[in-house]
């Protein structure tokens, strides 16, 4: 009797064990149940990626700010309807978010492949490694198995997206609630070496940054001066685009840690990294080290990143269409 109740224990244990490691991501996870799924997803990034490089900033981003609220579980993408809240989606962080109708396009492709297999969380996912791989940055691991989520609410993007507004300690704090530490603060800002940015994120510093008509002391003034003549030349301008590691936002290296040095990080988040102790330490140890390095390192904090509060096993659903809950 005594072997028998063992022997149950173990078989109990075997199950709990079993439950939990299917519940985890895992590399080529859709081997088998959509075999050519990742070549699909990487052919046409591939192949479109370069009519529009600066989507590659556009998506990771996308990725950042769904992983932020809720977990990487692609509720960033569910369009607001009569039914439900204002969804992620509609927030003010998420209103110059692009690159919805390319995740849509690959998930139409994976439709046709394989219905219903593929969630638009992991295309997410995908799509933002491949397409920054494909402008000639860093490959990290997306390992798969997300599910979509079926709740958006725009209070929780605007709780939990860090503004660019940001100081030190809210991002400290911003970061530390999904898990992330302040190494992994400094590896994922670098992604601002490439892309673009509108006024309206950082006039403040320019024009009102205590609401006295003054300028943000911390950004340099022969840079806040460039800035003011031939872009931003009203606090008002919500429109013009600015380049967020200028003469080299196009490729991803190390010049965005040179700027912050130099005091001419574009953002208010980005000049808070070089006023806490251990970040600036951190990115003067990446501007001494080789770009492989930075690749290496942004590669771990973006898979770290990518398994925030996933949903996985049968948590969630496998969406359909991408900006809509299934019916």
């Amino acid at each position: 009797m005594r072997g028998f109740r063992y022997f149950g224990m173990m078989f109990f244990c075997l199950l709990v064990f079993m439950g939990s490691t299917e519940a985890q991501l895992q590399m080529g996870f859709y081997s088998s149940s959509c075999p050519n799924a990742e070549r699909i997803v990487q052919d046409y990034v591939n192949r479109h990626i370069h009519n529009a490089p600066s989507l590659a900033a556009a998506i990771i981003r996308m990725h950042f700010h769904d992983c932020f609220v809720r977990g990487c579980d692609a509720s960033v993408l569910l369009n607001t309807t009569s039914s439900n809240n204002q969804t992620e989606k509609v927030a003010t962080p998420n209103l110059t978010l692009r690159g919805f109708d390319f995740i849509d396009k690959v998930k139409s492709l994976l439709e046709a492949a394989c219905p219903a297999v593929v969630s638009c969380a992991d295309i997410v996912a995908l799509v933002a490694r491949d397409a920054v791989v494909a402008t000639g940055g860093p490959f990290w691991r997306v390992p798969t198995g997300r599910r979509d989520g079926t709740i958006s609410r725009s209070s929780e993007a605007l709780n939990n997206i860090p503004p660019p507004t940001s100081n030190f300690t809210n991002l400290q704090r911003l970061f530390a609630n999904q898990g992330l530490d302040l190494k992994d603060l400094v590896l994922l800002s670098g992604a601002h070496t490439i892309g673009i940015s509108h006024c309206s994120s950082f006039s403040n510093r320019l024009y009102n940054f205590t609401g006295v008509g003054d300028q943000d002391p911390a950004l340099d003034s022969e840079y806040a001066a460039n800035l003011k003549a031939r872009k931003c030349r009203s606090l008002n301008d919500n429109t013009t685009i600015v380049e967020m590691d200028p003469g080299s936002f196009r490729t991803f290296d190390l010049s965005y840690y040179s700027l912050l040095l130099k005091r001419r990080g574009l953002f208010q988040s980005d000049s808070a990294l070089t006023t806490n102790s251990a970040t600036l330490s951190f990115v003067n140890q990446l501007l001494q080290g080789p770009l492989q390095n930075f690749f290496a390192e942004f590669a771990n904090s973006m898979e770290k990143m990518g398994r925030i509060n996933v949903k996985t096993g049968t948590t969630g659903e496998i969406r359909k269409h991408c900006a809509v809950v299934n019916s």
